[in-house]
């Protein structure tokens, strides 16, 4: 029995790394912010693994699809295979850690918030670290960039994706139960019109943030 419940959690993993480098591609046609920052949906998807599978598979699936996307799509080598694990895995990991010690909308947002917090924090300390030494520059000039681009990019995206997680995550689970690759609903809240238009309120209000910051629009 343990057996066949780790081959359907792999199974679910494999399918959800698919759906997170399908995001990732689909991020590539989106605007970057200061020419080299661009915004990588699949942290939703890896969110919504680690809800559904534990934090320890987030990690993993970040992990693995971070490397196809380096041997794929990415121009930035194994310094950016490094800050995309490093970042998709402090969104995901504290996120999925919280809401699978009790398993609720409010534990899913207080997740998601935390996730987002941790991801600004630690990306402002990696930055700091790592980015002088790929890009080649002193790191006075990234520290210059911390506070007007790297952390309202981070704090943009992170919000991006936790909007986009809360509007996925029932669809996806749903559509994984139907498949019989999920246990059945242990009675959670249904939808409602508060929990659908909340993260679209907020999803639009980050992606204008975004937009912004890419200098895409002015106010």
């Amino acid at each position: 029995m343990d057996r066949n419940r780790n081959t359907v959690k792999i199974a679910v993993a494999a399918m959800f790394a698919a759906l997170a480098f399908a995001a990732t591609l689909l991020g590539k046609v989106v605007p970057n912010v200061a020419g080299f920052l661009s915004y990588d949906p699949k942290d939703a998807v890896v969110v919504i693994a680690g809800f559904s599978l534990g934090p320890w598979f987030a990690a993993g699936i970040a992990l693995v699809v971070s490397l196809v996307e380096m041997l794929t799509v990415s121009t930035t080598g194994l310094w950016g295979l490094l800050m995309n694990v490093l970042s998709t895995c402090s969104f995901a990991i504290p996120a999925a850690f919280l809401y699978q010690k009790n398993r609720s909308r409010n534990s899913a947002l207080t997740g998601l918030a935390s996730g987002v917090l941790a991801m600004v924090l630690s990306m402002t300390l990696w930055n700091w670290l790592i980015t002088p030494i790929y890009m080649g520059v002193p790191r006075e000039v990234v520290v210059g960039m911390l506070l007007p681009t790297f952390i309202p990019f981070n704090l943009v995206k992170g919000g991006m994706n936790a909007a986009l997680t809360l509007l996925l995550y029932k669809p996806l689970v749903s559509a994984l139960r139907r498949m019989k690759l999920m246990p059945p609903s242990d009675g959670s809240p249904r939808f409602s019109l508060r929990t659908i238009l909340v993260p679209i309120l907020l999803l639009i209000a980050f992606v204008l943030a975004f937009l912004f910051l890419a200098g895409v629009l002015r106010f």
